[in-house]
């Protein structure tokens, strides 16, 4: 892993460990807002006609999975697992392609399509390290937003008690979830120490006594905990497996937006991480990538559903200040265990509706806030506006107007099913469609004695916009050249114009300064204060040891009579 500098928000960074007690109290906090995916698979068990059985089949096999992929998800050597705290679980993002397969072929033919979209995913982690320019901030940004404002509908619904038996607002389901979340707020806000790191767990406990109390926690969830049985071996690979090629554009399009959604979610665990972050570490996203595809080989061959990151986690990890990947490890262990021990596993299944809502909506915060640092970390210009702009505007439409892009022909209707689908799509499109015209290298004429500082700031800021660079490189190389520009007019070095080139690309900046006169010499030792107060060529001498320092790499040489100056800079 490359060298990180701690936030200071940060309690237990990616390679900090609590201690025992706080890392397992870490992990079933974690388990509690996972538990709330376990609404997926009851849903597609409905949708297709199943039986009670078959959803206990697929949460027990979820939590399986779920806790080898998450743990596998934290390893950081060898060629599976980014090494940060990113929880999987059974998200949305296979839930149309599910339902489609559960429809035509039942569980063997969902579970063969899974398997079909690991492969994919598999394929595509080994692809992604190479892909980074088509993936700028702008995009990556849009994503991790997007990831956020896609579960908004959903946690809303819960917060104010709604579901398919009740189609309007619940007063009482509503103040529970009210109090709960102003529970959870008011200890991440005022809480110290390991109350802040316990501030989603002791509000959750307080919207379950609540719920009790109230009557929302009623005779059903307790019949269903008490019939629960306190051991049970899971009966992976059960219904065996089918598959379909009418199905795989559908598993297909699941499993790049899954992955998609991976390369966000990660994104968003080396920034939180690192407070010196300025890029995507690729490797590691593609590390990332091929666990979350290894926990959907392991779905279709267990019988499980589709695996995500989960953002909600990512966003509690952010919000309490522990992000140790040991949390990453204990949170999958427990998880293996409640998969053998259903009566506990029933205490997560039956959560009371408010307490979910409550839960989604404190951890979703953070992530729409994450998704917005990562577009900001570049400049921003009208093309980068309207990526941004119009691929959040379409991918909202997806839940504004539902039943939008019924119209599409069926092939590619798949990719319009969600909000997080559309905005993506539109995101990787308008990103490449707004690169035409942009070029590579911009050139800038300098006469000392008559042009000033102004014209190079304003060059650089026009450049960086166009680019999408970060701002600090291109404040680094603006000065630089206004540093060399001086400097040539102290010492009358130039017989001339000085030209300037700025080369860039998604990880390098390149200024090449060329003159005809005299070669400037840039120092590495910075002059004395006697040097710099006698005399211009002091001035001079210290501009020209800044340039040294500004830039990752300088070069100073003549080449048939023409002095040239180039500066590196990594980005």
């Amino acid at each position: 892993m490359t060298s990180r500098t701690k936030p200071a928000n940060l309690i237990y960074d990616v390679d900090e460990s609590p201690k025992i007690g706080a890392l397992v109290l870490l992990g079933f906090q974690h388990i509690f807002l996972l538990a709330i995916a376990f609404v997926f698979p009851v849903l597609i068990i409905d949708s297709i006609g199943g039986t009670e059985n078959d959803a206990r089949h697929l949460i027990s096999m979820a939590m399986l999975v779920t806790g080898i992929a998450t743990i596998l998800q934290g390893l950081n050597k060898g060629p599976v697992g980014s090494g940060y705290l990113c929880p999987l679980l059974n998200g949305p993002a296979f839930l149309s392609a599910s339902i489609m397969a559960g429809k035509a072929g039942g569980l063997p033919l969902i579970f063969g399509m899974t398997f079909v979209a690991g492969l994919f995913e598999a394929f595509f982690s080994r692809v992604a390290v190479k892909m980074r320019a088509f993936f700028p901030a702008e995009v990556t940004g849009t994503i991790v937003t997007m990831v956020g404002i896609e579960v908004i509908p959903f946690s809303m619904k819960k917060f104010v008690g709604m579901d398919a038996t009740h189609l309007t607002p619940d007063p009482t389901e509503s103040a529970i979830a009210l109090v709960t979340l102003a529970a959870m707020i008011g200890l991440t806000v005022w809480g110290k120490g390991k109350i802040r790191l316990f501030s989603v767990l002791i509000g959750m406990l307080i919207g379950y006594t609540l719920s009790f109390f109230l009557g929302i926690i009623g005779p059903e969830q307790f019949s269903h905990f008490k019939e629960s049985a306190w051991f049970s071996l899971p009966a992976p690979g059960s219904y065996g497996l089918s598959f379909s090629t009418a199905l795989i554009v559908p598993f297909v399009v699941a499993a790049l937006s899954s992955a998609l959604k991976t390369m966000g979610d990660l994104t968003t665990c080396q920034k939180i991480n690192d407070a010196a972050w300025k890029r995507p570490d690729m490797k590691s996203i593609s590390r990332g990538i091929l666990a979350c595809a290894c926990g959907n080989l392991m779905s279709g061959l267990t019988g499980a559903l589709g695996q995500s990151p989960s953002s909600s986690n990512i966003g509690l990890s952010i919000a309490t200040g522990a992000t140790s990947r040991t949390i990453a490890y204990a949170t999958g262990c427990i998880l293996i265990t409640l998969a053998f021990m259903p009566k506990i596993a029933a205490v997560f299944v039956i959560m009371p509706t408010p307490v979910m809502g409550a839960s989604l909506i404190f951890a979703v915060s953070f992530m729409v806030l994450a998704g917005i640092q990562i577009m900001l970390s570049r400049m921003i210009d009208s093309r980068k506006t309207f990526v941004i702009g119009m691929s959040i505007i379409f991918g909202l439409s997806v839940d504004l107007i539902p039943g939008i892009f019924n119209g599409l022909p069926g092939v590619i209707k798949p990719f319009f099913q969600s909000s997080l689908s559309v905005a993506t799509l539109c995101a990787i499109i308008l990103n490449m469609f707004m690169r035409i015209g942009i070029a590579k290298t911009a050139y800038l004429a300098l006469v000392p004695g008559v042009d000033s500082s102004e014209k190079i700031f304003a060059f650089m800021h026009k450049q960086g916009g166009l680019w999408g660079a970060m701002p600090d490189v291109i404040d680094r190389a603006a000065a630089a050249i206004n540093e060399t520009f001086e400097a040539a007019e102290v010492k009358s070095a130039a017989e001339g114009p000085l030209q300037v080139a700025v080369s860039f690309d998604e990880f390098n900046l390149d200024v090449e300064i060329t003159y005809l006169g005299m070669r400037m010499v840039i120092p590495d030792v910075k002059p004395s204060e006697e040097e710099i107060m006698v005399s211009p060529e002091g001035l001079a001498k210290l501009s020209l040891f800044l340039i040294h320092e500004n830039a990752d790499r300088v070069e100073s040489h003549v080449k048939n009579g023409q002095c040239r100056i180039l500066l590196h800079y990594n980005h």
